[in-house]
């Protein structure tokens, strides 16, 4: 099928949400972040900013969504080339979104800007809000996930708990496990477990990347440090082929998923 979207993609198979329908709030050519990690599968970040705006406005998004054809969808996702908690509109879209379309909402965040009342706000709409939490403290924060000087780590944890307890919706941890964090387990797991998320997610970069993955026995043994907690892991499920719109677009979104 030939391509007209720009703003939405997919669908993908994701083994956290099912086939997902990636909506990118950012959609820009340069990849936008607060955040450098060592294991993007879209690369460097070109343009650093904690600053909330409308990249695309709302309008925009409806009227691609509009006009997608019958496809079964589990999810529709708002993540894509950046954080998209920085998008202004974020809860604008989603409210909108719902009420054009039956399936579950989702939003991946690094949790950045967790620490604010207006992105709280607008992830408070989602059905299913996924949160990354890759360190256990301040130093392994900067190694791996590289962010803004304006973002604190003990912050965003704090930010993270306190947004939990009054979601109703489902919340995870995505947690990327490397070499640089495989031995920080047990504390990332304390702060887990303070957090108290509906699931635990622990991925590895299996996308090509500038990271290797982890072995599927780390992974089992690192679950073991999360006991009294959901966890599932990239490893445990069937990886499964899917055929999106639109691959070149898909993959500048979603990294090289056929390798």
């Amino acid at each position: 099928m030939s391509c007209q979207y720009q703003y939405i993609y997919g669908p993908v198979y994701s083994w956290r949400l099912g086939m997902s329908l990636g909506v990118d709030p950012i959609s820009c050519d340069e990849k936008i972040c607060n955040f450098d990690c060592t294991y993007c599968q879209l690369g460097k970040t070109q343009q650093h900013t904690n600053e909330r705006k409308v990249f695309v406005p709302t309008q925009n998004i409806i009227n691609e969504i509009k006009e997608l054809p019958e496809v079964k969808i589990d999810h529709v996702t708002f993540s894509g080339r950046g954080e998209p908690t920085l998008a202004k509109n974020l809860g604008e879209m989603i409210k909108e979104v719902r009420l054009l379309r039956q399936e579950k909402i989702a939003v991946i965040t690094n949790s950045s800007l967790m620490t604010r009342l207006d992105v709280q706000q607008d992830l408070s709409l989602a059905d299913f809000v996924l949160a990354k939490l890759d360190a256990s403290d301040e130093k392994i924060f900067q190694n791996v996930n590289q962010p803004s000087d304006a973002l604190v780590f003990d912050q965003l944890v704090d930010a993270m708990h306190i947004f939990k307890k009054d979601f109703k919706g489902k919340f995870a941890l995505q947690i990327m496990l490397l070499e640089e964090n495989k031995n920080k387990v047990e504390e990332i797991a304390n702060l887990a477990r303070k957090i108290s998320p509906d699931e635990v997610q622990l991925n590895t970069p299996l996308r090509p990347c500038g990271t290797k993955p982890l072995t599927r026995g780390d992974l089992n043994d690192i679950k073991k440090a999360f006991d009294g907690l959901y966890v599932v892991s990239v490893y445990d499920l069937e990886q499964k082929q899917y055929h999106p719109f639109d691959e070149k677009k898909t993959t500048s979104r979603h990294g090289q998923f056929r390798k």
